[in-house]
């Protein structure tokens, strides 16, 4: 029968359609602002310290949700006025030890979040949020290479057992001296067949033999390259690791990165959060040298002096055994006697290495350092500030011993850290290890905080140019295709909903200004494809065919244009989205869901709704 679909067919629709609905439910709830509190510098948050901000507030007459799981409290208010007061009164009451985070907490019900369901993840310029121009300090980053190239080619010729008499590493080069020719010719050999990235080169200075071996300009642009892109995955990792809201981490020129934080609020945690650049070295222990001399500056050579927590000085040999860039997890627990503790997995060759080392070293004792880079001022007062043009970060490395222990066995893969002074500082510890060291330390050089008042700003104007081209979308469609026009008008509100709960579903995907834009779009396009359809059936019509073989015609030779001019949208979505950044991606991905989905709304779920009203009737005349 003509304009019947099988029962199956109808049921697919209304499943596919419900389901849509379901997804999308949970943006109806928005969000509450909120506070995000949780300990740093070794501060535990417990339920004592939230008892007592839970009274700091109740003497101030605000109500709130408390939510304490994984030490981290998020307390829910009713308005932002209750918020900003609640973060003043507990940053007082908490002190430094403790971040207090202004943020918005998505208001779903318990039930659909242990469903999975959450609403439409929303950009910086709806939700408000944090923004930040940061700077990869390239100096250091070169700076450690040269130092892990130094290692390398140290290890390499002793493995072969090519005495050097030293080695070091300038610029884009590294030159190792010998005290024979026939030893420097084979290591020549040894480091041209092995460090293709490089050219080697020998010289003869006196009575000293040197070989010399300079990088590629393609090594050292893949060096700079990766130490921006390294850094990028592991901020974005970081910022997910803590649970801040869907960060946008993407490069900007040579050595510098775009961080957009949607949601928070405060600075202050997103710059904890970003520009922590903790990492290990471990390093054997010189027990032989006197810690009064140390104390003083006198050590013996090849070794330097770091203090411990406590301020007592550490002897340990220059030479690093081992970085934490071969870290690839990272945990804190506690040992037998419940002190707390750090447990390590490295990756293959680190494993190697720390193995190789620790059989030849059994009995001695090695510390773990810990390494910090802040920024110092600048003494010139009329240095450029930070934001400004021609500004250069400049850092000081701050490193402390915090834990010697004396190898009592080979090593491999895994092994643990001690010494640490809290849980806390051990599982602050562990989180930014298993999140990555940064290759390079980092600086702000511009912030920029858009509040929520000026998002829903962005979303009312959003919204409202949204309502106003559909509410004349739809007021045309009644008055030009009269009853026809009203299963247009149902089958553009099923396309809206299937697109929100898409996006709804799909994990990165964030809703921005641009991608309201591209809603809009999507709703016109739609229409375009009721448009075609109608207009085929008139003209059917209009050659005297009977209704329902006119019905049937317009739907079946319209399908053909409508495919053919949204799969060519569709490419160049697919396009845009693929080389596009920020809120040309985003536009695209709102493109690309809404043309699939007005595919299935304009010509499968609107066919339906005709077919259920008109089909297999004996019409004499079509509201059309």
């Amino acid at each position: 029968m003509l304009n019947k679909f099988p029962l199956w067919k109808n049921i697919m629709v209304f499943v596919i359609i419900a389901i849509g609905f379901f997804c999308a439910l949970p943006n109806l709830y928005g969000e509450d602002p909120a506070l995000q509190i949780s300990g740093t510098h070794g501060a535990e948050l417990d339920q004592k310290t939230v008892d007592s901000i839970k009274q700091s507030l109740d003497a101030k007459d605000i109500a709130g949700s408390y939510d304490f799981e994984n030490g981290q409290l998020l307390i829910r208010f009713k308005n932002t006025d209750e918020q900003l007061t609640a973060k003043e009164i507990a940053s007082k009451s908490l002190g430094e030890n403790y971040i207090v985070a202004l943020n918005l907490a998505p208001a779903t019900p318990e039930w659909m979040r242990n469903l999975g369901m959450h609403p439409l993840k929303l950009g910086l310029d709806l939700r408000g949020g944090v923004h930040f121009l940061m700077e990869v300090d390239m100096d250091e980053a070169m700076k450690k290479m040269r130092s892990q190239l130094t290692n390398d080619f140290r290890t390499e010729l002793r493995n072969r057992n090519l005495r050097l008499s030293g080695i070091r590493a300038e610029d884009d080069y590294v030159v190792v001296e010998f005290k024979d020719s026939a030893i420097r010719d084979a290591a020549q050999k040894v480091l041209a067949d092995k460090q293709k990235d490089f050219t080697v080169v020998s010289q003869d200075i006196g009575d000293k033999f040197y070989v010399r071996a300079t990088m590629t300009p393609a090594k050292l642009s893949a060096v700079r390259t990766s130490a921006v892109d390294q850094n990028i995955n592991i901020i974005r990792n970081r910022v997910n690791e803590l649970g801040v809201a869907e960060p946008l981490v993407q490069r900007q020129g040579a050595d510098r990165l775009v961080v957009e934080l949607p949601g928070v609020q405060d600075t202050a945690r997103a710059k904890e959060i970003l520009g922590a650049t903790a990492t290990l070295e471990f390093r054997l222990v010189d027990t032989s040298a006197d810690l009064q001399a140390a104390a003083a500056g006198h050590v013996p050579a090849g070794t330097e002096v770091i203090n411990d927590q406590k301020g007592y000085p550490v002897v340990v040999q220059k030479q690093v055994i081992l970085t934490g860039d071969h870290i690839v997890d990272a945990s804190s627990s506690s040992d037998e006697n419940g002190r707390p503790q750090v447990n390590i997995s490295l990756d293959s060759r680190g494993g190697s290495i720390m193995s190789n080392f620790t059989k030849d070293n059994i009995g001695k004792p090695m510390g773990t350092n810990f390494i910090e880079f802040v920024v110092i001022p600048s003494d010139d007062p009329n240095a450029p500030k930070p934001g400004e043009p021609g500004y250069k970060p400049k850092f000081k490395k701050v490193e402390r011993m915090i834990n010697v222990a004396t190898i009592q066995s080979r090593l491999g893969n895994n092994f643990r850290i001690t010494g640490l002074s809290s849980p806390k500082e051990a599982h602050n510890l562990a989180l930014l290890l298993r999140a990555g060291a940064l290759i390079a330390p980092i600086q702000i050089v511009e912030e920029r905080t858009i509040g929520p008042s000026l998002g829903q700003q962005n979303i009312e104007n959003g919204l409202s140019a949204m309502a106003y081209g559909v509410g004349f979308l739809a007021i045309f469609m009644v008055f030009y295709y009269k009853s026809f026009g009203l299963i247009a008008n149902l089958a553009l509100f099923f396309n809206l909903v299937l697109l929100v709960g898409i996006m709804s579903l799909i994990p990165g995907a964030t809703m921005t200004l641009p991608g309201i834009a591209g809603i809009v779009l999507t709703l016109g396009m739609a229409v375009d494809a009721n448009v075609l359809i109608y207009e085929r059936i008139r003209e059917e019509i209009r050659l005297g065919l009977p209704i329902q073989h006119a019905i049937s015609e317009g739907y079946s030779r319209s399908f053909v244009t409508i495919a053919d001019s949204n799969i060519t949208s569709f490419i160049t979505a697919l396009i845009l989205f693929m080389v596009g950044t920020g809120a040309v991606k985003g536009f695209a991905l709102v493109l690309m869901i809404g043309l699939a989905s007005s595919m299935f709304t304009s010509i499968t779920a609107c066919r339906a709704v005709v077919n259920i009203l008109y089909g297999g009737r004996n019409l004499k005349k079509l509201s059309i």
